[in-house]
């Protein structure tokens, strides 16, 4: 009976528990078995194309493999351990992995040292914040520094290396803010086998992914490399700018970004928007499912005006011409050309065909061999043709011409008397060398044989106020209106430190304190080509949309300054610019009608002669058009210790050449971007 009665006793106190969980907090109960937390994970849009006028691709984005660590799929995995496995995959593999941290591997005693470069700001500003986040004043040392990693991260039980290799990505996965929410990219464009390898081993590796991404890729890494520019992941300093802008702007930390260029210019087109992957996990930590909540959708496509063909013509035969100088020349006359840039633009709209610059670099390996390209003495980041400042000389002799004509100061056939030296002022007599020149000169023999005595008088006359006007309203000293950074340059002017009038009469002849770029010579070649019409310069032609190709957005060329011209002044300049042309040997015999102007800038430093004679080095420079009834391209070229201005024709009869005979002829391209026959 006390058998029963115990059974009987227990029996009634499981109802009373089981009453008081379902009915008295059967609701709390209920509530907590239901409770779920959703997490939001962006998958990252394909970023726009960009593609030529014809829309071939210049920049597009090729599949890869990374490797994500989620901080939700970890459970009981040690994080350290589990980095420690993917870096021994990664390394075996010939791979790299996110570390950005400024101390160098340990040495055979275990000392750890800096590797910022002290003249590179960027690294110093990263050592600086690395000090800061680990609590230490800036004047700690390495190994001070590495004591704080160690203890911060529990890396007490590895040894030098690992404790090295270990606190750098998760000195990394601070800075990215590493969370429930935010996953971190341990390793980006890995290789099959890599991928392959931590599929194989995924039981072993909690918290490890294989995500599918897309990654920058350019066809020809060699094409405009310094107008596209680079992407990249955005910076520390980046993230924190403007109290996190870019988050509010939806980044993740560890998103790529244009970080120069037209790929930083266009980055809000290209980027796309991003899907979203959201994991739920239920009150007890389970992951109970993973959905796509929100496709993502691929950026913009970015139309050049740049010709693909044209572009590629003009870079080899840039590179070809100063290799051939280097080889023929002599001494001063072109043999120590080194480096160059070449402009073409489309004359009817201010587009840029074509722009070079030699040397040039490899966009594809841009980021693997940085420091090799940044520490060449030749220069090949610099982007000579935007940004190089180059003295004109005699090409800005059409330009003194213009403001003299269109001011009523001379006419066209009003001469000057070329002695060889112009003694107008008493203390300051400039020469001139009289090429198939001499005595009473007019305008047309002035340009055709760049008579300096003419452009002394005529400059003077005009007033170096009144020529500048008007060389910055035909494109030069000022911005050309390009979507990406250019250099500015300078006219000579009264306010100048070392204003002279001497200095005056050097200006006239695009001497002086005048320096000009590339682009801002072929903008004005393009100016007189259109009679005093200039257009706005620009790299881009329009928008697409990246699903479907069809048109968002076209850019109509835009008109930025009209010359008024009554007197005829770009007409008989273009009549001397034509004779320019026949004394060329390269160009004198073109089956199109070109208008040219050279200049042979001198540069500051010298050389010596055979007869033992101390005398400037001097550029090659040449502007011109054609054909001048109707013309289609305008063109500027620089060749640093190019010897002379002539030396440049060869140049320029191979980009002509390129552009009527060798050009992308039966193309179009449809309203939705496709190219066809």
């Amino acid at each position: 009976m006390l058998l029963i009665g115990f059974s009987c006793m227990v029996l009634v106190g499981y109802i009373f528990r089981l009453i008081f969980l379902q009915l008295v907090n059967g609701e709390k109960y209920l509530e907590k078995a239901s409770s779920t937390t959703n997490y939001a994970f962006s998958i990252t849009a394909a970023r726009g194309e960009i593609v030529d006028c014809y829309g071939r691709s210049i920049a597009t984005n090729s599949t890869g493999y990374s490797v994500i660590i989620n901080k939700l799929m970890l459970g009981k995995q040690d994080l350290n351990e589990l980095l420690q496995k993917l870096v021994k995959i990664l390394e075996r593999n010939g791979e790299s992995w996110n570390d950005t941290m400024m101390i160098g591997r340990p040495d055979e005693n275990g000392s750890y040292s800096f590797i910022a470069e002290e003249s590179n700001e960027q690294q110093q500003k990263s050592l600086q914040t690395l000090k800061s986040a680990m609590g230490l004043q800036q004047y700690a040392t390495a190994d001070e520094v590495m004591a704080k990693v160690v203890q911060k991260y529990d890396l007490q039980d590895y040894d030098a290396t690992w404790r090295r290799i270990l606190g750098g990505i998760r000195y990394q996965m601070q800075l990215e803010e590493f969370s429930n929410y935010n996953n971190f990219t341990l390793a980006e464009d890995v290789s099959d086998k890599t991928m392959a390898t931590i599929k194989e081993q995924s039981l072993s590796l909690n918290g490890a992914e294989i995500m599918y991404t897309t990654i920058r890729d350019y066809p020809d890494g060699t094409l405009i490399p310094a107008v596209l520019g680079s992407v990249g992941k955005i910076t520390a300093e980046q993230w924190k700018a403007d109290d996190y802008a870019m988050r509010r702007a939806g980044y993740a930390m560890s998103d790529t970004i244009g970080q120069a260029g037209l790929e930083a210019v266009y980055e809000s087109a290209l980027r796309g928007s991003d899907g979203v992957e959201t994991i739920t996990r239920n009150a007890d930590g389970i992951i109970v499912s993973t959905e796509v909540t929100k496709q993502p959708q691929p950026g913009q496509t970015l139309v050049l005006t740049i010709n693909k063909d044209l572009q590629k013509k003009v870079d080899e035969t840039l590179e070809a011409h100063i290799l051939e100088l280097q080889q023929t020349r002599a001494a001063g006359a072109g043999k120590e050309c080194n480096a160059g840039a070449v402009v073409v633009l489309n004359a009817k709209t201010g587009g840029v065909l074509a722009v070079s610059n030699y040397p040039s670099y490899d966009l594809n390996l841009y980021s693997a061999n940085y420091s090799t390209y940044a520490s060449d003495p030749a220069l090949p980041l610099y982007n000579r043709a935007l940004q190089g400042q180059y003295t004109p000389g005699s090409t800005f002799k059409p330009a003194v011409a213009v403001a003299a004509l269109v001011n009523g100061v001379i006419q066209p056939e009003d001469t000057v008397n070329c002695t060889g030296t112009y003694t107008y002022y008493s203390d300051y007599h400039p020469g001139c060398l009289q090429i198939s020149h001499r005595g009473p000169v007019n305008l047309f023999t002035a340009i055709q044989y760049s008579c300096n005595i003419f452009f002394y008088d005529v400059g003077r006359r005009t007033g170096i106020d009144v020529y500048d006007q008007v060389a910055q309203s035909l494109g030069l000293g000022i911005k050309t209106g390009l979507e990406v950074g250019e250099g500015t340059g300078h006219l000579t002017q009264k306010t100048d430190d070392n204003y002279t009038n001497g200095l005056e009469l050097q200006a006239a002849i695009g001497q002086g304190n005048t320096v000009v770029t590339p682009v801002q010579l072929a903008t004005y070649a393009n100016t007189l080509a259109n009679k005093g019409v200039r257009y706005r310069t620009h790299l881009v032609q329009g928008l697409r949309d990246g699903n479907t190709g069809a048109s968002i957005q076209e850019f109509d060329p835009v008109v930025e300054e009209v010359i008024e011209d009554n007197t005829g002044a770009f007409d008989a300049v273009q009549q001397g610019m034509a004779l320019v042309t026949g004394t060329l040997r390269a160009l004198s015999d073109y089956p199109y009608t070109i208008a040219t102007k050279t200049g042979s800038p001198q540069r500051g430093d010298t050389y010596t002669t055979a007869g033992g004679r101390r005398t400037n080095y001097v550029n090659s420079v040449m502007i011109g058009y054609g054909p001048v009834e109707d013309p289609e391209i305008a063109v500027a070229i620089v060749l640093e210790y190019g010897g002379g201005g002539s030396n440049a024709a060869p140049l320029m009869a191979d980009i002509f050449n390129a552009y009527f005979f060798d050009k992308t002829s039966d193309l179009a391209v449809t309203p939705e971007g496709q190219l066809v026959q």
